[in-house]
C-alpha cells in the first residue's frame, strides 16, 4: 500500500509515492524538467496560471506512475504541499477568476501598509502575529482596488494548494494553517480575524469550511482517478504550505527545531510554542502544521526570495553553458571572498527581512581583468549565504537561536561548497537528509489516514546522511567578509527611493 504526495513549486511540479509499511519512497519525478516560468506584467509583479498547475500535477503523477514501481491502484491517499502565500480566485463554477498572484509578488505591500496603520501594529503583531505585507489578505485588496469586476464574482478565495484539491475532488476546504499564512487568522480569538476583514470589506463567505492540516478534505473523483489510473474516492487527508511541509518532512515540528530549504526562495524555519513575532515584521510567524488551540505550534519563518532564482538567472546569462554541478566545481575553484566580487541576491521582489523594500539584486567591485564566470558562481552562493546570516541575526533578536539546522540534500545544498558557506556563516551544524518535499506531502497524507500516530511517529526511519560542523577559522574569515557585504547592503538600503 502506498501515498502520494504533491510538492506544488513555483519552478516545477515534484510528486512522490512512498510505500506504508516502510515510510520508504519507491519514485519521486518532477515535471516539467525545465522551469516553469513567473509571468510578470509589471515590474515587481508575479503570477501562474492555476490551470497550468493543475496540468503539471497531472502529468507528474502519470511520468511517475509510468515507472512501474509501483501499482497506482494501490495508492490510499494524496498529501498536497504548495507554494505559500498565492492568491487563487474562483467563481460559483469553480473556475479560476485570473492567474494566480504568487507569493514574489511586490503590488499588494502598500495595501498592507494601509492595513496596519488603520489595524494599529500592536493589534497586527499580538493578533495576526505578522504585518498584512504584501500576502494573500493584501493581494486580495489590491484586487478589490484594481479589478473590481473581477472580485465581484469571487465565489471562494483558494492557497494554490486548496485548488489542487479541488481540482482532485470537488470540495474545498481550508485550514488554520493556510489562513494564519494569507493573514486572515487571529491567533488570540482563535478565528478568521473579523477586524481584518471589516477593514478591508472582505465576506467570510469568501472561505471554505475549515479542516485539520490531517484530516479528509476530499474524495477523488471517479473522472479524475480515471485520466491518472488511480482508485475513485481516496482521500486527500493533507494540506500544507511548502515550509511547514519541509519542516514536518525534516521532523521539525516541536519547540526548538530548525529546517532550512534554498529552492527559489531560501527560508529558515524554527518552532516555538509561544505566540511570538519580530517586531518589524521582518520576519514571519504562522500556524505549524500541528498546531493546537491548546497546544500551540507556531512556525516562525525567516524567507529570502532571492535565493537559487540567482543561481538560475547566473546560469540563463551566461548561456545556459554549464549545468549547475559545473558551476559549483567552478566556484570551488574560486578563493572564499570571490576575490573581491559581492552579490546582493534580493533580484525577486519585495524581501519581508528588508522592511519589504524592494531593492533588486546587486553585483559590486568587478574587475574586469580578474572576474570571470568562476567568480560570479561564487560570490551568488556567498551572497545568499551572507543573506541567511543578515536574517538569522533577525531571529537570534527575538530569542530564536537554533542549535542545528536539518535541510534536505536538494536545491543549493545539493551543492558542497554552499552547505559548508551556510553553515560557516550561520554557526550552526548543518544536518542533511535525503527528502523530498514531494515525499514529506506522502508522509503527510500517511499521517492524515492514521497510518502514523503523530509527525515524530512518521519520521523514524529519517537519519541524516551528512553532519557539517562549523570551523573556527573559515568562521572568522566569513565574519569578516560578511562584514564588508553588511557596509554594502546597507548603504543600498539608506539610498533606496
Amino acid at each position: 500500500m502506498y501515498v502520494l504526495g504533491i510538492d506544488l513549486g513555483t519552478s516545477s511540479v515534484k510528486v512522490s509515492v512512498v510505500e506504508l509499511s516502510t515510510a520508504k519512497t519507491i519514485v519521486t519525478v518532477q515535471y516539467p524538467e525545465s522551469e516553469r516560468n513567473i509571468i510578470s506584467l509589471q515590474p515587481g509583479w508575479a503570477e501562474q496560471n492555476p490551470e497550468q498547475w493543475w496540468s503539471d500535477v497531472q502529468q507528474a503523477i502519470i511520468k511517475a506512475n509510468a515507472t512501474r514501481l509501483y501499482n497506482p491502484k494501490h495508492i490510499q491517499a494524496i498529501g498536497i504541499a504548495y507554494q505559500m502565500h498565492g492568491l487563487v480566485l474562483i467563481d460559483n463554477q469553480y473556475q479560476p477568476l485570473r492567474s494566480s498572484i504568487i507569493w514574489c509578488d511586490s503590488r499588494a505591500v502598500p495595501y498592507g501598509d494601509a492595513a496596519l496603520n488603520a489595524l494599529g501594529n500592536e493589534f497586527c503583531l499580538s493578533h495576526l502575529l505578522n504585518s498584512p505585507g504584501n500576502f494573500t489578505a493584501a493581494k486580495l485588496a489590491w484586487v478589490k482596488d484594481n479589478e473590481p469586476h473581477i472580485f465581484n464574482q469571487i465565489h471562494q478565495v483558494l492557497l494554490p494548494g486548496d485548488f489542487i484539491a479541488l481540482k482532485f475532488t470537488g470540495n474545498t476546504t481550508t485550514t488554520e494553517s493556510a489562513l494564519s499564512e494569507g493573514i486572515f487568522w487571529d491567533f488570540k480569538e482563535k478565528q478568521i480575524s473579523n477586524e481584518l476583514l471589516q477593514y478591508f470589506n472582505f465576506s467570510k463567505q469568501f472561505f471554505p469550511n475549515i479542516h485539520p492540516v490531517f484530516s479528509i478534505h476530499g474524495e477523488l473523483l471517479t473522472g479524475i482517478a480515471e485520466n491518472l489510473g488511480l482508485k475513485p474516492g481516496i482521500p486527500v487527508t493533507y494540506k500544507a504550505g511548502d515550509q511547514p511541509n519541509n519542516a514536518l518532512s525534516l521532523n521539525v515540528s516541536e519547540p526548538g527545531e530548525f529546517a532550512a530549504t534554498a529552492g527559489t526562495s531560501g527560508v529558515i524555519y524554527g518552532v516555538s510554542e509561544q505566540l511570538i513575532y519580530d517586531q518589524q515584521s521582518r520576519i514571519n510567524s504562522f500556524a505549524h502544521v500541528n498546531y493546537q488551540h491548546q497546544l500551540q505550534r507556531i512556525g516562525v519563518l525567516l524567507c529570502i526570495n532571492g535565493t537559487g532564482i540567482l543561481n538560475s538567472w547566473l546560469k540563463k546569462i551566461t548561456g545556459s553553458m554549464h549545468s549547475y554541478e559545473n558551476m559549483n566545481e567552478l566556484a570551488e575553484q574560486v578563493p572564499a571572498g570571490s576575490e573581491g566580487l559581492f552579490m546582493l541576491p534580493f533580484g525577486n521582489g519585495a524581501e519581508r527581512i528588508l522592511m519589504n523594500k524592494t531593492l533588486f539584486a546587486q553585483i559590486a567591485n568587478i574587475d574586469l581583468n580578474k572576474h570571470r564566470e568562476a567568480h560570479f558562481y561564487r560570490a551568488a552562493q556567498e551572497g545568499i549565504a551572507f543573506a541567511f546570516k543578515y536574517g538569522l541575526n533577525i531571529m537570534q533578536s527575538i530569542q530564536l537561536s537554533p542549535s542545528v539546522i536539518r535541510a534536505g540534500k536538494a536545491n543549493m545544498f545539493l551543492s558542497q561548497l554552499f552547505a559548508d558557506i551556510f553553515v560557516q556563516n550561520t554557526g550552526v551544524p548543518l544536518h542533511l537528509y535525503n527528502n523530498d518535499g514531494s515525499a514529506g506531502a506522502a508522509l503527510g497524507a500517511a499521517i492524515g489516514l492514521g497510518v502514523f500516530s503523530s509527525i515524530k511517529d512518521a519520521m523514524k526511519y529519517q537519519q541524516p546522511i551528512q553532519i557539517i560542523e562549523p570551523d573556527k577559522y573559515k568562521m572568522e574569515h566569513y565574519a569578516t567578509l560578511y562584514e564588508k557585504w553588511e557596509v554594502l547592503l546597507n548603504d543600498k538600503l539608506n539610498n533606496h527611493l
